[in-house]
């Protein structure tokens, strides 16, 4: 009897040992883990790689960024890392066109992350009417891009319908009324802030030269809300073009009404415009006027003066280019 009441006894020691010890580890996991969790309040985890999405580009450097546009892309990342060869460095953002309806090109942007680039995407409605796309018939495609942008992770530059000062685009100036593209801006980019891709930094791009038709750049300004930095295209055509003519009188222009950084977003100088000699002054009007870099349209088109060889051509223009390069340090 003595003998069963102590089996008993020691059982119920026991259980009640173990119950103490549940309870103390329920408390340590509590006060241990449950803080290291608390600040992953996305409700929709991304299913990539990378864990949750990194929030937008915030404050670059001056000159911080050297990019290319490349033929191909975004079939193969092969023609940006050849770029480097040319350019005596590393390209950190590059550029693909995405036609209205395609889906986000998420392993081009895995090429660049890994190249140590960010991707800028450059969203073109060809087929699209602004106010169809204000009014949120477009909703459900921009629902499903923005969740592949999200669950991709990584940063991403995103512009929509760019150069809309200008008349050569359906979305442009002589085709849709600014108010439209306003509209239709704004509603993209709450469509995919609604849908969690926090990972975005959105480009307003336009175009820099007056004397091809652009009409006034404020007319397109979707507000300083909508927007994270200012992107200028600028083409050098003949040996009259210069930066102040191409790029610096639109840069005063943005200065007037927004301090948002500024990033050459398209760039070329073509052979008429004389490329070797044209690059320095590129380059210091650049750094003169603290813009986040450039991107280097490295596509030769053959095809009149607006569609010239924009390629870096000759011993010279290639030196020109990298002495460019190394002052923007």
């Amino acid at each position: 009897m003595n003998k069963a009441r102590y089996v008993a006894g020691l059982i119920v020691s026991v259980s009640v040992a173990i119950v103490v010890a549940g309870a103390g580890a329920s408390v340590w996991f509590f006060r241990h883990e449950r803080p290291a969790v608390r600040p992953q309040v996305f409700v929709l985890p991304p299913a990539s790689s990378a864990p949750y999405p990194q929030q937008a580009i915030s404050h670059p450097g001056p000159g911080h960024y050297l990019g290319v546009v490349e033929r191909n892309t975004p079939s193969t990342y092969r023609p940006v890392t050849s770029f480097t060869s040319v350019a005596g460095r590393r390209p950190n953002i590059t550029v693909y066109y995405s036609q209205w309806g395609t889906s986000f090109r998420a392993r081009f942007a895995t090429a660049a992350a890994r190249a140590g680039a960010v991707v800028l995407v450059q969203m073109q409605p060809w087929h699209a009417s602004l106010a169809a796309i204000a009014a949120g018939r477009w909703d459900g495609y921009l629902h499903r891009f923005a969740g592949q942008v999200r669950r991709y992770g990584g940063q991403v530059v995103l512009s929509f319908a760019p150069e809309a000062n200008g008349r050569w685009y359906p979305w442009g100036r002589g085709h849709a009324s600014a108010a439209h593209w306003v509209a239709a801006w704004r509603h993209v980019v709450t469509v995919f802030r609604d849908s969690g891709a926090i990972n975005v930094t959105w480009l307003w791009d336009v175009s820099g030269r007056r004397n091809l038709a652009t009409g006034h750049i404020r007319n397109w300004w979707p507000g300083p809300g909508y927007v994270d930095w200012i992107g200028i295209d600028g083409y050098y055509f003949t040996p009259g073009d210069t930066f102040k003519t191409v790029i610096g009188s639109t840069v005063r222009s943005v200065r007037r009404f927004t301090r948002k950084p500024i990033l050459l977003s398209e760039v070329g100088i073509g052979p008429r415009a004389g490329q070797a000699a044209k690059l320095p002054g590129l380059f210091a009007g650049l750094r003169r006027d603290h813009l986040l870099g450039l991107i280097w349209f490295d596509v030769a088109q053959h095809q009149g003066l607006y569609h010239q060889n924009w390629r870096l051509t000759g011993p010279a223009a290639v030196a020109a280019f990298r002495a460019g390069v190394r002052s923007l340090h």
